[in-house]
C-alpha cells in the first residue's frame, strides 16, 4: 500500500511539474489550452476512478508518457518542438515531425486502454474480435480528433495554424491516422503479454 502511495505521488508530481512548466510562456495560450485539455481531462478521470477501478501499473505509465507528449506539444506547438527541429536537420526531414510522434502515441496508448477495459469488463468472448474492435476504436478516435482540428480551424483564425500543424503537408490528415494505426498495432504486438501478466495480478 505504501509503495502504491509513493508511486501515485511521483506520478502526480511529474504530471503537475510538466503541466506548470508548459503553462509558463507557451507560444500562445489558445493553442496551449487546446493541446493540454485532453491530458488534464484524463488526469481528472483517473483521479475519479482510481479507487473503484484502478488500472494496471503499465497503463498508468503509458498514460503519463502520452500526457507529457501532449503537454510539451502545447507549450511549443507541435510544429515547433526544438528537439524535432534539430532532428529535422540531422535526418534531412522537410518538416518538424513531433506531431507524428503524437499521433503514433495516440494509437499506442489508447489501444492499451481499450484492451484493458474490454478484457476486464468482458465485452468480447473472442480475442480476434476484441483486437479488431480496439484497433477500429483507435482509428475512429483519430479521425474524430482530425474533425476537431478542422472545426477549430473554421472557428478560430488565431489558433488554427498552430493547432493544425500541417506545415504545408497536403496529406497530413491521412498521415496522422496512419501513424495512429501503426502505433496501435505495435502496442498490441509488443505489450499484450506483459499486459496480460499485470491483469492477472489485479484479479
Amino acid at each position: 500500500m505504501q509503495n502504491n502511495t509513493i508511486a501515485i505521488s511521483i506520478w502526480i508530481a511529474i504530471f503537475m511539474a510538466v503541466l506548470i512548466w508548459s503553462g509558463i510562456g507557451p507560444k500562445d495560450y489558445p493553442t496551449w489550452g487546446l493541446e493540454v485539455a485532453p491530458a488534464v481531462l484524463g488526469f481528472l478521470a483517473l483521479g475519479m476512478t482510481y479507487k473503484r477501478f484502478p488500472l494496471t501499473p503499465m497503463l498508468y505509465i503509458l498514460i503519463l508518457i502520452h500526457s507529457i507528449i501532449l503537454i510539451v506539444g502545447g507549450h511549443y506547438t507541435y510544429a515547433e518542438v526544438p528537439l524535432f527541429d534539430d532532428m529535422k536537420e540531422w535526418f534531412g526531414w522537410e518538416r518538424n515531425n513531433y506531431d507524428k510522434l503524437g499521433h503514433f502515441v495516440q494509437g499506442f496508448v489508447p489501444v492499451m486502454i481499450a484492451r484493458e477495459l474490454t478484457i476486464r469488463l468482458n465485452v468480447f468472448n473472442s480475442a480476434k474480435w476484441r483486437t479488431f474492435f480496439i484497433i477500429s476504436f483507435c482509428l475512429g478516435f483519430s479521425a474524430f480528433y482530425e474533425l476537431i482540428e478542422w472545426w477549430v480551424a473554421l472557428l478560430s483564425d488565431e489558433a488554427a495554424d498552430s493547432f493544425l500543424g500541417t506545415q504545408g503537408y497536403v496529406w497530413d490528415t491521412q498521415s496522422d491516422m496512419w501513424w495512429c494505426l501503426i502505433g496501435a498495432i505495435i502496442a498490441l504486438v509488443s505489450l499484450s503479454k506483459w499486459h496480460d501478466r499485470q491483469l492477472e495480478r489485479l484479479d
